[in-house]
Order: structure tokens, then C-alpha cells, then sequence
């Protein structure tokens, strides 16, 4: 009778999704090059999957150098004919490759999937809807909380609807500025300038503009609809920018809290405020500081609201807060990023490595929280 060994387990398999559709493409990018660079390769097999800004997604080289994003190199997914694409079958979670000409194979399940994708067609509910049709776990919130994450419109709406606070703020639509310019510029006359005119459905501070008078209300009314049509006006508030960086309790346990955060814009650089250039290509622009230089009792306001604000929301996996310390020590919210950028110098992980957790580690926990939680209505 001969014995048998039994085969070692297999490793979990990880599909990091990266690029995307919107604006953010190159950023996203880097933050793949950062996740790739930092993934336990001992504990998981990684399948790199990028997605070109038509649509296509592509099998990736597993190298996250030209992933990264330099003043002189801005990183983007080549489609070159090759596609891969997930089934959307129930509990088929097979990779399928397809390549011109050849009949479809297959690649291997995808255990779990490592959504890195930032705004639009990504970070906004639309891949999370199609990783819960294909029944794949994936990293991070829903369906509803990233579409509502996405929108600062409506993620006001929800956090104000939670009794949370939040400074003034006006929107104009699409049809409202076309109907009526003049009308929706009037009602950003109650607001408190500077006011900072933003795509409601934007990030990494594209489209942002600070427009200290009415005169220049227009011009960054237009810009920011280059992003999207959609525009929120915010009151500009007197005071700090403070960062909380929110990760996902195990089981019922609640939303865990880093310390506090930081970031101020130094003088003489050119930037008025946390612009893109300031946040990913000129790193003397910024000083970044964890923990932020806070009162406890003003510190432990702002990890108490960000936790609400993860649960308002109906957040999973992770997330960060950005708040407003007033002169007075109030304390406002000003948004929530449901994907924030994870690149090594990010916000978010620099946050919870003053907090104790590092950036490998912050990945392997994202990755088992996305393991622990099945896709569906839960």
C-alpha cells in the first residue's frame, strides 16, 4: 500500500484591478505599483489586471515600475489585445483570457479582488455591482455605500440625515446651469468666500478649484464640469484640515480609528490649497504630520465622527475622513474617500503606520476582511 501526500493548500488567489475609465487613471496606477510592490507573495498568488481607458481589461505585467507616477512619467494601462474577464456565473469565479483569434481559456478562479480603481466607472459603486454579479469578493464598501462615497452631494446628504456635521454647501446640476447660470450662481451668494467649487464626482483634486470672488465663480464653475456635470460649491471654513483613517471591525466588532492626521500646504510653492500637483508631484509642497498636533479631546471627536461616518454610510473594508478643526475646536466633516489613495506615501497607510499597522500588513488585512465576507445582500 503505498502513501499518499496530500497537496499543500492553495495559496488565496488576489487579482489587483488597477486603472480605469476616469480621469484618476494614472493615479490609480500608482497606487497599484505601491500594493504590488508591498503584497505578501509567501501568502498570496497575485494576478495583476489593468484596466485601459476604454473599457478593456487586460492581464498586466507583474512589474510595478512603470506603474509609477513621477513628474516626468504618467503611468496608463496599453491594451495590446489581449483581454481577460470574469464569468457571471454563480460560484464560477474563473478568470477567462481572451486573445484575437483564439478560442477563450481559462486562467484560474480569482479568489478575492483588489479593487484599486479611483472615481468614476470604479470607485463609484459600477465594478463593485459587477464583482457581486460575478460573486467575487472584493476589497472595500458596496454597491450603495461607494456610489453614495462617490456623489458629495448625497454622502452630505447622508451624514447630515445621521445628525452629523457638515459645513454649508450648495450644488448645481446640469440642468440648472444650463437652464439658468445666473440663477445657480446666485445661490452660492449665502456661502462664505473663498469657496472651494468642486466635481461632485471627482477626486484627487482634479477639477478643484478655490475661487476667492464672485467674478471668478464661473470660470471654476466650467472647470470643474470638465470632470463632471454635476458641481458642488463648499463655504470655505476657517480652520485645520484633519484626516482619520477608518478600517473595517472583525465580525461585529466596530470600525477601528488611526490617529489623526495632518497635512498642511507650505508657503511659496504656488499651490492654495491640497491641489493634485501638491498631493502626487511636488512632495516639498506638503508637510505631513501623524499625529496631527490636536487637544485629546478634539482628537478622539475626530475618531469618533469618522467611525460614524464609516457606519452612516453602510462603509466596508476601509476608508478615509477628512475633517475640519475650526479655531473654536469644532469639529466637521468634510468628505469620506471609500478607495483613498494606498499608495506607501499616501494619507491613509501613513496613518495607520503612525497607528501601528504597516503597509504590508494594512494589505493582508484588507484582503482577509474581503475573505471573510460574502458577497450579497449581508
Amino acid at each position: 500500500m503505498t502513501s499518499t501526500t496530500p497537496s499543500e493548500p492553495r495559496k488565496p488567489r488576489v487579482a489587483v484591478v488597477f486603472g480605469g475609465r476616469s480621469s484618476e487613471h494614472s493615479v490609480s496606477c500608482a497606487t497599484a505599483a505601491g500594493v504590488l510592490s508591498a503584497i505578501d507573495r509567501e501568502r498570496y498568488d497575485v494576478v495583476p489586471i489593468g484596466v485601459a481607458q476604454d473599457g478593456s481589461w487586460v492581464l498586466a505585467a507583474d512589474d510595478p515600475a512603470p506603474l509609477r507616477l513621477t513628474p516626468g512619467h504618467t503611468p496608463q494601462v496599453v491594451h495590446e489585445g489581449t483581454e481577460v474577464a470574469l464569468s457571471t456565473s454563480v460560484g464560477d469565479r474563473t478568470l477567462a483570457v481572451h486573445e484575437p483569434g483564439e478560442p477563450p481559456r481559462a486562467f484560474g478562479e480569482v479568489d478575492v479582488v483588489f479593487p484599486l480603481l479611483h472615481g468614476p466607472y470604479g470607485e463609484d459603486g459600477t465594478l463593485q455591482g459587477m464583482l457581486e454579479l460575478a460573486d467575487v469578493r472584493y476589497v472595500g464598501s458596496g454597491v450603495l455605500a461607494s456610489a453614495a462615497g462617490m456623489d458629495k452631494h448625497y454622502m452630505k446628504v447622508v451624514f447630515a440625515g445621521a445628525g452629523l456635521p457638515v459645513g454649508p454647501y450648495t450644488v448645481i446640476t446640469d440642468r440648472q446651469w444650463r437652464r439658468d447660470k445666473a440663477a445657480a450662481m446666485d445661490a452660492v451668494a449665502a456661502l462664505t468666500y473663498p469657496v472651494f467649487v468642486k466635481p461632485c464626482r471627482a477626486g484627487s483634486s482634479m477639477g478643484v478649484s478655490k475661487v476667492d470672488a464672485p467674478e471668478q465663480l464661473e470660470a471654476a464653475i466650467e472647470a470643474a464640469r470638465e470632470h463632471d456635470l454635476k458641481v458642488i460649491v463648499e463655504s470655505g471654513i476657517l480652520g485645520r484640515e484633519i484626516e482619520c483613517a477608518v478600517l473595517e471591525g472583525h465580525g461585529l466588532d466596530s470600525p477601528r480609528t488611526s490617529l489623526p492626521g495632518e497635512i498642511v500646504v507650505e508657503a511659496g510653492h504656488g499651490h492654495a490649497f491640497y491641489d493634485f500637483e501638491a498631493k502626487y508631484l511636488d512632495e516639498s509642497a506638503v508637510s505631513l504630520s501623524c499625529p496631527a498636533d490636536l487637544p485629546d479631546d478634539v482628537a478622539a471627536e475626530v475618531q469618533r465622527l469618522a467611525a460614524e461616518a464609516f457606519e452612516a454610510l453602510g462603509c466596508e473594508g476601509l476608508a478615509r475622513v477628512d475633517c475640519f478643526v475650526t479655531e473654536d475646536g469644532e469639529v466637521l466633516i468634510n468628505e469620506i474617500n471609500t478607495m483613498p489613495g494606498f499608495t506607501p506615501h499616501s494619507m491613509y497607510p501613513r496613518m495607520w503606520e503612525a497607528s501601528g499597522l504597516s503597509y504590508p500588513e494594512l494589505i493582508d488585512e484588507l484582503v482577509q476582511l474581503a475573505l471573510e465576507r460574502p458577497v450579497g445582500l449581508r
